[in-house]
């Protein structure tokens, strides 16, 4: 009897140590996309700068379209104002057309890209989704004139001094569409802003 009662208490005591242990595991935390894409590329192109650094642009491209889709998703989802709904529309369409043109570019030229949103993107959704009403709309205007500058800038950077004659091409034929973009924003703002 005593020996059923230490064995009892022995398997007892292994369980209590193992779910300890389980419990204590680490959670992997996923890896952003837009890391895993640029560690894929430099390992790729290690040795060939030019190649690299074009492909952090199609990298940076790839993962504006991605938050843009996703933002102009919500704003047609949670605004009130026609004319928000129809730039998020708009955002869903262009940027959808982007991202296809960026991964046709990508894949010709070996480059590796996100296919999800980053995690800056995804706290930029977040921070949006927080918001309602006339404050969803003030935001989400804010995030598309700075969005837009940024990318612009990045796209002008690229149509100068991107080494491959493809890439250049691409951002020199895509400023227009997204200065467009910046306007409308800008419009979308002033009208917002006399509510």
């Amino acid at each position: 009897m005593k020996k059923i009662l230490l064995a009892s208490k022995a398997i007892l005591g292994a369980g209590i140590i193992i779910l300890f242990l389980n419990s204590c595991k680490n959670e992997v935390k996923q890896e952003d996309p837009k890391e895993v894409a640029e560690d894929a590329n430099e390992a790729k192109f290690d040795s060939i700068d030019s190649k690299e650094d074009d492909s952090e642009f199609l990298v940076d491209q790839a993962e504006i379209n991605l938050a843009e889709i996703e933002i102009g998703k919500l704003a047609q989802q949670k605004s009130t104002n026609a004319e928000v709904k129809k730039f998020g529309k708009m955002l869903v369409d262009e940027h959808t057309k982007s991202a296809s043109e960026v991964s046709a570019l990508a894949k010709a030229k070996n480059f590796t890209l996100p296919s999800s949103l980053t995690e800056e993107g995804q706290e930029e959704y977040n921070k949006l989704n927080e918001k309602s009403g006339l404050d969803f709309d003030k935001k989400f205007a804010d995030m598309m004139i700075d969005g837009h500058e940024k990318a612009i800038d990045k796209l002008q950077k690229a149509a100068k001094d991107a080494h491959d004659e493809d890439v250049k091409l691409w951002a020199s034929n895509n400023i227009a569409g997204l200065t467009a973009h910046l306007e409308h924003a800008k419009l979308l703002k002033q009208n917002l802003d006399k509510k």
